[in-house]
């Protein structure tokens, strides 16, 4: 227990120690435990965005090996950079990049503990301006709140320490990747846009700062020695274009090894989808739709459980949602499903307003018209709900389970420990009833 503040604090003898009196007479010099390389290293549990959580089980040498080499390639580590990475240190990304993988490569590391608008709306702009941070990584849904407050926030700090920025957590939109890139980039920092997961334990796709050719909203290409792939359920290669399945065809030195206590579930979740068979010895399959455009970069459509069949049409609602974002009023919105007798699913549209803009009847309608002739009439959401937040784990994935469970029984009775803001969902549930 470290001693913060006089509050009183009620401690079980044998089980609770202070930190002051630990430290106070510990040696600075520790020698490393030597391991095995396949020791387990911790067991982390998935965010539950999808369903129930998962112990991941990573181990030590592959892990550490893989998170090491990302970090240094993908963030082109430098001896005077300071590296600013917002995640919670808790969640996978905290873990590989905030602990691991800079501290491998000796990399100075800003930790930051709180909110990012506590107490005003700059309080990350103000830290890269005081510190000189030089790499910054965050997550989408955050640079979507930072759109909703407004550029004159980050227009009151000095952010010309600034050289590379990097996404993670979900797919970025198009709007937000520019916003980013113009607004705090100031249309001169490459922005690494990543994707891995949890179990994945590193990052798999991404571009190079400087070598690869980043477009707005794709991840681009697997790193050197990731063999990815976007493949039908046949598991033939798609063509340019052609959403797929997301696959990753080879082991790779950071894949998790397990789940805790569950090695069935382990080989029912992610490697039966592919099979082993003659000259495949089994591919993992991530649970994300993709496609590769006609340059070989990926494109993340999001996860194969937010494909909806409406009216004999299948819509990934990733791209409602980027659609919805792309309206100026929208900083945020979240896409679920409802049953629906005629056309089998309904869309329900979860929307966040930027802070100039009036949640209205009219607005809503509006919204249903962008989102038509951006994509379609037929992926026009059926039902527009606006609030002032959704609900998200602490690692900035917005919890769309709990969305589909609001909208087809009025309550959400998933796993929920994972969730930032409990109160969110009472707030959601509120705004339905009135």
């Amino acid at each position: 227990m470290l001693r913060r503040t006089q509050q009183a604090v009620k401690m079980k003898r044998g089980r609770d120690h202070w930190w002051h009196e630990l430290v106070d007479g510990a040696s600075s010099i520790n020698e490393p435990a030597q391991l095995p390389s396949e020791h387990p290293l911790f067991i982390l549990y998935t965010s539950g965005s999808t369903g129930k959580p998962k112990g991941i089980l990573h181990t030590t040498g592959g892990y550490l090996t893989q998170v090491a080499y990302t970090s240094r390639m993908v963030f082109d580590l430098r001896d005077d950079d300071v590296y600013f990475c917002t995640a919670d240190v808790g969640w996978i990304t905290g873990h590989s990049y905030i602990v691991y993988g800079p501290l491998l490569n000796g990399a100075t590391v800003m930790i930051y503990e709180g909110t990012p608008n506590h107490p005003q709306p700059d309080r990350f702009w103000d830290i890269i301006e005081r510190h000189a941070v030089s790499i910054f990584y965050t997550a989408p849904t955050a640079i979507r709140s930072f759109m909703k407050w407004g550029e004159a926030w980050p227009a009151k700090h000095d952010l010309s320490s600034l050289r590379l920025l990097g996404t993670v957590g979900e797919p970025i939109n198009p709007e937000a990747w520019m916003w980013y890139h113009d607004v705090i980039g100031q249309g001169r920092c490459p922005i690494v846009d990543t994707w891995w997961q949890t179990e994945t334990g590193a990052i798999m796709i991404s571009p190079l700062p400087g070598a690869s050719t980043t477009r707005p909203g794709t991840a681009t290409v697997p790193l050197p020695g990731v063999q990815a792939d976007v493949v039908r359920k046949d598991g033939t290669t798609c063509a340019a274009n052609e959403g797929g399945l997301l696959v990753v065809k080879h082991p790779w030195p950071s894949m998790l090894r397990t789940i805790y206590g569950n090695d069935e579930r382990y080989r029912a979740a992610y490697w039966s989808e592919f099979p082993k068979r003659r000259g495949s010895p089994g591919w993992y399959f991530t649970g994300d739709g993709a496609r590769r455009d006609e340059h070989g970069n990926i494109w993340i459509i999001g996860r194969v459980d937010d494909v909806v069949n409406v009216s004999g049409h299948r819509l990934g609602t990733a791209e409602i949602e980027s659609a919805l974002v792309s309206h100026l009023r929208v900083a945020e919105a979240a896409v679920v499903a409802r049953p629906d007798e005629v056309k089998g699913n309904a869309l329900v549209a979860f929307v966040t307003l930027k802070a100039s803009a009036t949640p209205t009847p009219a607005l809503a309608e509006e919204l249903r018209a962008h989102v038509a002739r951006e994509i379609g009439p037929i992926a026009k959401p059926d039902e527009i709900r606006f609030t002032e937040m959704l609900p998200k784990t602490r690692s900035g994935k917005i919890m769309r389970r709990l969305l589909r469970e609001i909208v087809t029984s009025g309550v959400a009775t998933g796993d929920v420990t994972t969730l930032e803001d409990a109160g969110v969902l009472e707030r959601l549930r509120a705004g339905e009833e009135e």
